[in-house]
C-alpha cells in the first residue's frame, strides 16, 4: 500500500496547508488592526460589500496588503472561505481587546511593586451609559513621572459606593494592590451634575439655562448666522479698541463663539454664560437682523421675543448672578485640585 497516497496522509497535508493559510489571514488582520489602533483610525465602513468604492479602512488595508503580497491576496477577502475571512466586527474587537490586555499587562508590570496614584473621571458614552475612566500615575525605574490610561469600566451610577466597588474589582482582576495606593483624584462629575440639578429646581435659574440654550439654537442654527455673529463681534472689538475700552496684545481679543453647556461641568455652564456676556451686543445685532430679514414670520417673531427678554432686568440679573456663583465654584475647584497635586 502506497503510504504517500494514504487518505490520512493527504488529510494531514491539507490540514497543515489550511493552518498556514489561516495563520497568514490572522497575521494580516492583526497587522491591519495594529496600524489602525496606533493611529486612532476608524475600522469599519458604511458599505463593506465587494462592490463598495469605500469599504472602510480595515478592508481597504487588507486589500493593500494583498496588492503588495500575492500570497496574501490569494487567501484573503473573496479568496478566503466564507467562515474564515477574519474581517468581521467580532474578530476585529477580539484582536483589539487582545492588544488592550497586553498593553495593560505591560503597564502593570512597569508599576511593579512601586506606589502609585489613581485618577478617576466619568466617561459617559454616546449611548448614555455611565462609565468610569481609570488613570494611574507613578514613577518608573528611571525616575520619570508616568501617567497611563488603564481603561474604562461600566458603572450603574457614579455614587461613592459604586465607584469603590468597581475599583476594588478592577484591582483584583489585574493584581493591583490597594496597599500601594498613595493618592486618589476624582473630577466630581456626579457632584457637578447634582449641583446643576439643584440649581435648576429654582424657577428663575432653570428658566435662565433653558432660555440661554434657546438663544444658542437660534443664533447658531446655521453657518450663515454663525458667520454673521463672528462678523458683528469683530466689529464690536474694533470699535472698543478705537475707543480705548479694551486693550490689544498677544492672546487678547481672539475670535470666539457662543459655547454650549455640558451636563457635568460647572466650567461649561460658566463659559456659556461668559461667552453670552462677552458677545451680548453682537448677539442682539444678529437677532435684530433675523427679526427684520427672516423669511418666516415665526422666525422673525421668535427673534424679536428673544431680544425683548435678553434686555429685561430679570434676565440680566439672573445671568450675572449665576455667572458669579459659577465663578466662585470654579475658584474653589482649582484650589482643591492644587491641594491634591501638592499632596
Amino acid at each position: 500500500m502506497n503510504q504517500n497516497q494514504h487518505i490520512e496522509t493527504i488529510v494531514c497535508k491539507q490540514s497543515d496547508k489550511e493552518k498556514g493559510k489561516y495563520k497568514m489571514r490572522l497575521n494580516t488582520s492583526i497587522e491591519v488592526a495594529r496600524y489602525l489602533s496606533t493611529h486612532g483610525l476608524a475600522f469599519r465602513g458604511h458599505d463593506e460589500s465587494e462592490s463598495s468604492a469605500n469599504p472602510g479602512n480595515f478592508i481597504a488595508l487588507v486589500k493593500t496588503f494583498g496588492r503588495i503580497n500575492s500570497d496574501i491576496e490569494a487567501i484573503t477577502l473573496k479568496n478566503a472561505p466564507l467562515n474564515h475571512k477574519m474581517i468581521c466586527s467580532d474578530i476585529q474587537k477580539e484582536i483589539v481587546n487582545a492588544f488592550a490586555m497586553e498593553v495593560l499587562r505591560a503597564i502593570i508590570s512597569d508599576i511593579g511593586d512601586s506606589t502609585f496614584c489613581l485618577m478617576v473621571d466619568e466617561a459617559r458614552d454616546i449611548s448614555m451609559k455611565e462609565q468610569m475612566a481609570l488613570v494611574v500615575r507613578y514613577v518608573d525605574k528611571s525616575g520619570s513621572v508616568i501617567e497611563r490610561f488603564l481603561g474604562v469600566e461600566h458603572v450603574t451610577d457614579t455614587s461613592a459606593l459604586t465607584l469603590k466597588s468597581t475599583i476594588d474589582d478592577f484591582f483584583s482582576r489585574y493584581g493591583l494592590s490597594v496597599s500601594k495606593l498613595r493618592g486618589q483624584g476624582y473630577a466630581g462629575a456626579s457632584n457637578m451634575k447634582a449641583l446643576v440639578a439643584v440649581a435648576r429646581k429654582h424657577g428663575h435659574i432653570s428658566s435662565l439655562f433653558d432660555f440661554t440654550t434657546r438663544v444658542l439654537n437660534v443664533v447658531g442654527s446655521s453657518c450663515k448666522r454663525r458667520d454673521l455673529l463672528r462678523e458683528k463681534q469683530s466689529e464690536k472689538i474694533i470699535e472698543a479698541l478705537d475707543m480705548g475700552d479694551i486693550s490689544s496684545g498677544r492672546g487678547l481679543n481672539q475670535e470666539t463663539n457662543l459655547k454650549r453647556a455640558g451636563d457635568t461641568r460647572w466650567s461649561s455652564h460658566y463659559n456659556t454664560l461668559l461667552s453670552l456676556i462677552n458677545m451680548f451686543d453682537a448677539v442682539i445685532d444678529v437677532l435684530e437682523i433675523i427679526g427684520r430679514d427672516a423669511s418666516s414670520t415665526s422666525h422673525r417673531t421668535e427673534a424679536q421675543d428673544i431680544v425683548d427678554r435678553l434686555l429685561s432686568f430679570d434676565f440680566i440679573m439672573s445671568l450675572f448672578l449665576m455667572k458669579n456663583i459659577l465663578a466662585s465654584q470654579m475658584s474653589y475647584l482649582k484650589y482643591f485640585k492644587g491641594k491634591i497635586k501638592i499632596l
